[in-house]
Protein backbone atom coordinates (compact mmCIF):
# COMPACT_ATOMS: atom_id res chain seq x y z
CA UNK A 1 0.00 0.00 0.00
CA UNK A 2 1.16 3.25 -0.65
CA UNK A 3 1.81 5.53 2.24
CA UNK A 4 1.32 8.65 0.22
CA UNK A 5 -2.42 9.90 -1.50
CA UNK A 6 -1.80 11.16 -4.63
CA UNK A 7 -5.20 13.06 -6.25
CA UNK A 8 -4.76 12.66 -9.65
CA UNK A 9 -4.58 8.76 -9.54
CA UNK A 10 -7.43 6.75 -9.15
CA UNK A 11 -7.60 3.83 -6.85
CA UNK A 12 -6.58 0.22 -8.56
CA UNK A 13 -9.68 -1.78 -8.36
CA UNK A 14 -8.10 -5.04 -8.61
CA UNK A 15 -6.08 -4.34 -5.22
CA UNK A 16 -9.24 -4.39 -2.29
CA UNK A 17 -6.51 -3.75 0.24
CA UNK A 18 -5.60 -0.58 -1.47
CA UNK A 19 -6.89 2.61 0.73
CA UNK A 20 -8.85 5.43 -0.92
CA UNK A 21 -9.02 8.39 -0.40
CA UNK A 22 -13.31 8.96 0.72
CA UNK A 23 -12.90 12.88 -0.37
CA UNK A 24 -11.64 11.85 -3.76
CA UNK A 25 -14.44 13.79 -6.19
CA UNK A 26 -12.67 14.25 -9.01
CA UNK A 27 -14.29 13.53 -12.92
CA UNK A 28 -10.66 11.53 -13.70
CA UNK A 29 -11.43 8.57 -15.54
CA UNK A 30 -10.93 5.60 -13.98
CA UNK A 31 -9.28 3.88 -17.41
CA UNK A 32 -8.72 6.85 -20.05
CA UNK A 33 -10.25 10.00 -20.81
CA UNK A 34 -13.01 10.14 -23.53
CA UNK A 35 -10.75 12.59 -26.02
CA UNK A 36 -7.09 14.12 -25.34
CA UNK A 37 -8.26 17.17 -22.98
CA UNK A 38 -10.48 16.83 -21.81
CA UNK A 39 -11.49 15.02 -18.77
CA UNK A 40 -13.65 11.80 -18.19
CA UNK A 41 -16.77 12.73 -17.35
CA UNK A 42 -20.19 10.11 -16.14
CA UNK A 43 -22.83 11.76 -17.88
CA UNK A 44 -20.93 13.00 -21.13
CA UNK A 45 -19.53 9.02 -21.34
CA UNK A 46 -23.38 7.91 -20.95
CA UNK A 47 -24.90 10.62 -23.88
CA UNK A 48 -22.04 8.86 -25.69
CA UNK A 49 -23.52 5.39 -25.81
CA UNK A 50 -27.19 6.58 -25.93
CA UNK A 51 -25.98 8.75 -29.13
CA UNK A 52 -24.21 5.37 -29.93
CA UNK A 53 -27.94 3.58 -29.65
CA UNK A 54 -29.63 6.04 -31.82
CA UNK A 55 -26.76 5.46 -34.70
CA UNK A 56 -26.87 1.56 -34.78
CA UNK A 57 -30.93 1.93 -34.31
CA UNK A 58 -31.16 4.21 -37.73
CA UNK A 59 -30.13 1.50 -39.69
CA UNK A 60 -27.76 3.70 -41.74
CA UNK A 61 -24.41 2.07 -40.68
CA UNK A 62 -22.23 -0.39 -42.59
CA UNK A 63 -22.01 -4.14 -40.38
CA UNK A 64 -18.88 -3.05 -39.76
CA UNK A 65 -19.19 0.35 -38.32
CA UNK A 66 -22.17 -1.06 -36.13
CA UNK A 67 -19.42 -3.24 -34.51
CA UNK A 68 -16.98 -0.52 -33.97
CA UNK A 69 -19.68 2.02 -32.32
CA UNK A 70 -20.56 -1.41 -30.36
CA UNK A 71 -16.76 -1.56 -29.64
CA UNK A 72 -16.76 2.37 -28.70
CA UNK A 73 -20.13 1.81 -26.54
CA UNK A 74 -19.11 -1.11 -24.44
CA UNK A 75 -15.48 0.79 -23.82
CA UNK A 76 -17.82 3.34 -22.37
CA UNK A 77 -20.28 1.27 -20.34
CA UNK A 78 -16.90 -0.25 -18.75
CA UNK A 79 -15.73 3.30 -17.75
CA UNK A 80 -19.10 3.82 -16.34
CA UNK A 81 -19.33 0.71 -14.13
CA UNK A 82 -15.95 1.13 -12.62
CA UNK A 83 -16.21 4.82 -12.10
CA UNK A 84 -19.75 3.60 -10.54
CA UNK A 85 -18.01 1.02 -8.38
CA UNK A 86 -15.67 3.06 -7.16
CA UNK A 87 -17.85 5.77 -5.96
CA UNK A 88 -19.79 2.95 -4.09
CA UNK A 89 -16.46 1.94 -2.42
CA UNK A 90 -16.08 5.62 -1.39
CA UNK A 91 -19.65 5.62 0.02
CA UNK A 92 -18.99 2.55 2.02
CA UNK A 93 -15.73 4.07 3.51
CA UNK A 94 -17.70 6.65 4.45
CA UNK A 95 -20.69 5.41 5.97
CA UNK A 96 -17.81 3.03 7.74
CA UNK A 97 -16.23 5.53 8.95
CA UNK A 98 -19.25 7.48 10.12
CA UNK A 99 -20.46 4.26 12.10
CA UNK A 100 -17.18 3.92 13.60
CA UNK A 101 -17.00 7.39 15.35
CA UNK A 102 -18.35 7.41 18.71
CA UNK A 103 -21.61 9.78 19.29
CA UNK A 104 -20.80 13.48 20.13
Amino acid sequence: MNDSFDPTRSPDPSDPDEERDPSDRDSVSPTAPSSPGRPWNYETSVAEVEAIITRIEMGDLDLAEVFDQFTHAVKHLQQCEHFLNNQKHQMDVLIETLMDEPDF
